[in-house]
């Protein structure tokens, strides 16, 4: 199957701000793009092209570094994917290794971070999933705890809030589920990653509220990274991931060097049924147009 996805995002500033990107589809998935993504970013005063720099960073993401002109800019790209179009595996079975057996590339993803306090989690994760084999069934039940204790909110999303307040508070967005249960699978020695990019509603019912980016995490298992969503908390069809870390301080979409605001934000993720991809930019305004009076009208 293919899968179409992209953004439209629009940001202003007052004066000229240097800024950085990380809104590409990771290189893991480069290989499967049918169409090419390459983005547009255009001034809003005066409508000029502007240039981007691409770079990858320290976790293996496609950033770009661009200056963005007083007044800002309008950033937009669409591309479409290849994907099996069948729900994902959960390696339940799959077992978990020893800290001092692991690639050392593996072991940032053991520590605490910005988002996730290892050291405040601790005795919860191990008196909750202790005496679970470590591996994928501890990891899933680490999901079904998650999914049962916090309550998805978007109106209650909070740029600031980590891990252990999600814990605390019981509510948050896919950020905080996807923090809260990496922070435990660290605690017990699993390591693991935190993940953003395009999650559409293929193969389930379609949410009512307007498409985001989507986050869930990654976990080293049998020397290999597998995917786990304490969010949805079941195989899904179509992830599309953009950029990992060691949580959402690592993979920022837009960071500024200097104050900005954010405009208008669209995101696209939906399964191609036989229509022919848009090719031109009028073509692709025409289809986020048609996008945004679709999601207008629920």
């Amino acid at each position: 199957m293919h899968i179409r996805y992209g953004y439209d995002i629009t940001i202003s500033c007052e004066q000229a701000t240097p800024a950085i990107l990380m809104l590409d589809v990771h290189p893991d998935r480069r290989g499967d793009l049918a169409e090419p993504d390459e983005p547009e970013v255009t001034a809003l005063v005066g409508g000029a092209s502007l240039v981007t720099e691409p770079f990858i960073d320290p976790f293996g993401n496609i950033a770009r570094r661009l200056l963005v002109p007083a007044g800002g800019a309008r950033l937009t790209a669409a591309g479409m994917i290849h994907d099996p179009g069948f729900p994902e595996v959960l390696p339940l079975d799959a077992h978990a290794t020893m800290p001092q057996d692991l690639p050392k590339e593996a072991l940032p993803f053991l520590a605490g971070s910005r988002y996730c306090e290892t050291d405040r989690l601790m005795a919860l994760a191990w008196e909750q999933f202790g005496t679970v084999p470590a591996g994928g069934r501890q990891v899933q039940a680490i999901c079904d705890l998650v999914h049962a204790h916090l309550r998805f909110d978007y109106m209650a999303a909070r740029s600031t809030r980590t891990a252990a307040e999600a814990w605390d508070e019981r509510t948050g967005v896919c950020r905080d589920f996807a923090h809260l249960a990496l922070t435990l699978c660290r605690c017990l020695n699993i390591p693991a990653r935190y993940v953003t990019g395009y999650l559409g509603d293929i193969g389930v019912p379609a949410m009512p509220d307007p498409m985001d980016f989507s986050a869930w995490f990654e976990v080293l298992l049998d020397g290999h990274w597998h995917a786990f969503d304490a969010r949805h908390n079941r195989p899904r069809i179509g992830r599309i991931p953009v950029a990992l870390g060691r949580d959402a301080a690592d993979v920022a979409m837009i960071s500024t060097f200097g104050a900005h605001r954010l405009e208008s934000f669209a995101v696209i993720t939906e399964e191609v049924e036989g229509d022919r991809f848009p090719q031109t930019a009028g073509e692709r305004r025409d289809h986020w147009q048609a996008m945004s009076r679709f999601r207008s009208a629920g």
